[in-house]
């Protein structure tokens, strides 16, 4: 069963990533030490996309 979307934004919060709001309902994540960003689309209710 794959994990909710709030599971992932709670494991990215405990990994150390910043949340920045997006349009809609898509979400960016930084890390201060990586570079690039992690981007999630979907509400917190709905199933992770598997890519």
């Amino acid at each position: 069963m794959p994990k909710k979307i709030r599971e992932l934004k709670s494991l990215l919060l405990q990994a150390g990533f910043i949340y920045r709001s997006g349009k809609g309902s898509h979400t960016n994540w930084y890390h201060p030490l990586l570079s690039g960003r992690v981007t999630i689309s979907g509400k917190d209710g709905s199933d992770a996309k598997a890519y």
